[in-house]
């Protein structure tokens, strides 16, 4: 039997944690570690509890909220994110996903609904409203890159991770913003960067930029990754 997942209820609105936990104590492949709402040292509380998916809802700004899953995922190896309590904006929307969250659940979702959305991203799948999914597509449509660094990574000896390194590097990403992508240390980053800079011949990372916009692709390897899925009856796409 499959070990239940871990998970911390973090919201302000106690009718929702306590709704919540009444639920998902009910389910086998779920197992509640810690619920609380917003305090100075709720970071460490679950840093401490170790939780394996953690439920967030929209309390604080923006910034705070960033700071907080940043410093968790930088704590917590492989940690699941999920946000409730949001409204239908793209902007948002992105942001969080950049954050590293992998469910999204809007502000007129009821608790079976987040419960639900809880029990997909335990079973490794990301949520998210069907109004936000065609987002998806039509950004990975826009961004599609013209060259792959895949196309000619290997003349060079790149390995499969630094040619991941390069396409971040080529969206501009920071060595923090990578790491978190990755879910890599901040040093291990550079370390590969480093061997990039050599192998490429490059002066620095814009330098690698500029090398992969110049670079003609070997083949066609625009091969765009694959989001899809049936609506859930928690009114929610699973990807």
């Amino acid at each position: 039997m499959r070990k239940a997942a871990q998970v911390y209820l973090l919201a302000e609105n106690r009718l929702l944690r306590e709704a919540l936990i009444r639920l998902l104590s009910k389910k086998s492949d779920l197992r509640i570690v810690g619920a609380s709402a917003y305090s100075p040292s709720v970071r460490h509380e679950i840093v401490a509890a170790r939780p394996q998916i953690i439920l967030l809802d929209s309390s604080g700004s923006a910034f705070s909220r960033s700071s907080l899953i940043c410093h968790l995922r930088s704590a917590i190896r492989n940690l699941r994110i999920v946000m409730v309590d949001m409204d239908p904006d793209e902007d948002v929307f992105l942001s969080a996903i950049r954050m590293g969250v992998v469910g999204y659940v809007l502000k007129d979702a009821s608790a079976m609904e987040v419960a639900a959305a809880i029990g997909e991203v335990a079973a490794g799948r990301a949520v998210c409203p069907p109004s936000l999914c065609i987002l998806l597509f039509r950004l990975i449509v826009q961004n599609s890159p013209e060259t792959s660094p895949v196309a000619w990574g290997s003349e060079l000896g790149l390995s499969r991770r630094e040619q991941q390194m390069v396409e971040l590097l080529r969206q501009r990403l920071t060595n923090k913003e990578i790491a978190l992508r990755l879910n890599l240390s901040e040093q291990t980053v550079k370390n590969h960067v480093h061997h990039i800079l050599q192998k490429t011949g490059s002066p620095n990372r814009f330098g690698i930029v500029d090398f992969c916009q110049n670079r003609r692709p070997v083949g066609d390897v625009n091969d765009a990754p694959r989001i899809g899925g049936a609506e859930t009856p928690a009114k929610l796409v699973r990807c």
